[in-house]
């Protein structure tokens, strides 16, 4: 696997949080009124943070990372104990699914029980969000080449906090197609889905299969649905024709604009590779330095 390309993932899914940070929740037009097309860090915006500051998307991928490199494996356990500690530490943003889940697990619940009682008395509409999608793509480096165990790892570390199974196979079809790009295959996101297409939602492989074929949707949404998630970060960022075009597009539709740049930003950055991501931007991110190690790491 090539070094740049497995750094890429990791510095792309930053690159698209951080730029997508500012601009969260809010419309396309409003956007353009503000910045026209926004295509560099900025400060304050939503959450009032610096410029390059990430959110709980680059922060909850850092930690299955770090545990990742630390174990030479996925422990969820391990995962879900470092979601908690990261909770502890009072992040500005979080998503309701994870903190009910986190929640759960400070009550001791185990790893595999906290996500499952939340989404089991969740309402449909607000039981399937794209806060584990958002955070698994260190996966699929480790596990580029077992496909098999990739499946199962992505939707180990999706039912910590999301266990409805749009998430738990959003999850293997995100890392499976990102492990498709770095292994250099020709179609990695018919690959994923035919991987996982017996068992897993129709819901989700309707939404993805025109995608796999080559049909771009009319319609793309920014919602905070994984479906809608995985549909409009696989579309931007499978079709563009730069790693910076891809992000840039995902982040200036709006809506959920953080965690549809983070998702475009690892798939594009599996495609094209760090070296193809803005300097300015990856200058502006504090953590740039840890997710290179860890990137190493993770593909030895």
């Amino acid at each position: 696997m090539d070094q740049d390309r497995a750094e890429g993932v990791l510095l792309g899914l930053a690159c698209g949080d951080a730029l997508g940070r500012p601009v969260e929740f809010k419309s396309t037009d409003r956007i353009a009124a503000e910045y026209g097309t926004l295509t560099e860090m900025v400060g304050n915006g939503t959450w009032g943070q610096p410029a390059g500051t990430i959110t709980d998307d680059t922060e909850q991928a850092l930690c299955i990372a770090r545990s990742l490199a630390e174990h030479d494996a996925f422990e969820p356990a391990d995962v879900a104990d470092r979601f908690v500690q990261w909770y502890d530490s009072g992040p500005f943003d979080i998503g309701n699914m994870t903190r009910r889940s986190l929640e759960q697990l400070k009550r001791g619940r185990a790893w595999d029980e906290a996500g499952r009682q939340v989404w089991e008395t969740s309402s449909e509409g607000s039981n399937a969000g794209n806060g584990s999608v958002m955070r698994c793509p260190p996966l699929s480096t480790a596990y580029h080449e077992d496909r098999e165990t990739l499946t199962r790892v992505s939707r180990q570390s999706s039912v910590i906090t999301h266990a409805d199974p749009r998430c738990t196979y959003g999850c293997a079809v995100l890392n499976l197609t990102i492990a498709g790009l770095l292994n250099d295959e020709s179609e990695p996101l018919s690959s994923a889905l035919d991987a996982i297409r017996a068992k897993a939602p129709d819901e989700l492989i309707s939404a993805l299969e025109p995608i796999a074929n080559g049909d771009r949707p009319e319609t793309l949404q920014t919602s905070g649905y994984v479906v809608h998630t995985l549909q409009t970060a696989l579309a931007d960022a499978l079709t563009a024709d730069s790693a910076e075009s891809a992000i840039v597009t995902a982040v200036n539709r709006g809506g959920d604009a953080d965690t549809i740049g983070a998702v475009a930003g690892a798939i594009a950055g599996a495609r094209f590779g760090a070296g193809e991501l803005p300097v300015g931007w990856l200058s502006s991110i504090d953590e740039r330095d840890e997710l290179t190690q860890l990137a190493s790491r993770l593909q030895e």
